[in-house]
C-alpha cells in the first residue's frame, strides 16, 4: 500500500491504495473530477522527493505528495 497526500488547497483527505508506478496513481485519480484537474498542474514528491516520470516505482510504504502550485511576493 502506498499513501496518497494532497497538499495545499486540494479539498481531499489522504488515501493508501495498492499501486506499483505512479501512473498507476495517476490512471486511479483521474477518476475523481475534484482531483483530476490538479493531477495536470502539480509538483509530485514521493517520499519527499521530487519526481517527474510516471514510470516512478513505488513499493509498500511509500509516501506520494500531491504538491500544488504556490505562488508569492
Amino acid at each position: 500500500m502506498v499513501r496518497i497526500e494532497f497538499l495545499g488547497p486540494i479539498a481531499k483527505e489522504s488515501v493508501e491504495m495498492e499501486a506499483t508506478n505512479l501512473k498507476e496513481v495517476a490512471n486511479r485519480l483521474s477518476d475523481e473530477s475534484e482531483i483530476k484537474e490538479w493531477l495536470q498542474i502539480c509538483a509530485v514528491a514521493v517520499n519527499d522527493t521530487l519526481v517527474s516520470s510516471l514510470d516512478t516505482p513505488l513499493k509498500s510504504g511509500d509516501r506520494v505528495s500531491l504538491l500544488p502550485p504556490v505562488c508569492g511576493g
